[in-house]
């Protein structure tokens, strides 16, 4: 082979490497932009901090917050959702950034209370068989405006939640926890 067919050669591997290079460069780029906004604008993962929503979240747990449900319609009685600190939270120190999870328990427009070891929804007494305990404290009756949620932690007597911080603002919402896939014995839909 003379020095010209070998530079030739050289070019043409140095060329194929470089391509191989920038092929690989694009589809990291193509996917770290598409993880990053699906994680923006359809879900992301969650950890659970606390016990609050126990013994329907645990501590350590792991999900999944779908984030486009809310944009087309309303969360709805029995969701759980995770949002932003609410104002009155942020004031009392809380980042704006934080998350937290709790279940709506009152939407716009409804009034809710606590008497007597069960929480009211209108008058009516809410089925909750997924709360750790009856709360123990009363709750005068509030109506819900028309630009906020009423939300509660299942562990009623050890949650931080709208009893004592007010009403969840809408635009505070992230989304609605849908699955757990940590830990692997308690995987499923939540």
């Amino acid at each position: 082979m003379n020095p010209h067919e070998s530079n030739i050669q050289e070019t043409a591997t140095a060329s194929k490497k470089w391509s191989s290079w920038q092929e690989n460069f694009t589809l990291i780029a193509i996917a770290l932009t598409l993880a990053l906004l699906i994680r923006t604008f359809v879900a992301e993962p969650r950890l659970i901090p606390s016990e609050s929503m126990y013994p329907t979240l645990h501590t350590g747990d792991r999900l999944v917050v779908e984030k486009v449900s809310y944009r087309l319609q309303p969360p709805k009685i029995g969701d759980i959702v995770v949002f932003q600190s609410p104002p009155e939270l942020q004031r009392r120190g809380y980042d704006k950034n934080q998350a937290l999870i709790k279940r709506v328990i009152g939407r716009p427009g409804e009034v809710i209370s606590v008497s007597q070891g069960k929480v009211y929804l209108n008058g009516q007494p809410l089925q909750e068989d997924y709360i750790a305990e009856p709360p123990n404290q009363p709750f005068p009756a509030v109506t819900v405006p028309q630009d906020g949620f009423f939300v509660m932690g299942d562990n009623r007597n050890d949650s931080n939640d709208s009893r004592y911080w007010g009403f969840l603002p809408r635009k505070n919402l992230i989304g609605r926890a849908t699955f757990r896939f940590w830990p692997l014995d308690r995987i499923g839909l939540i």
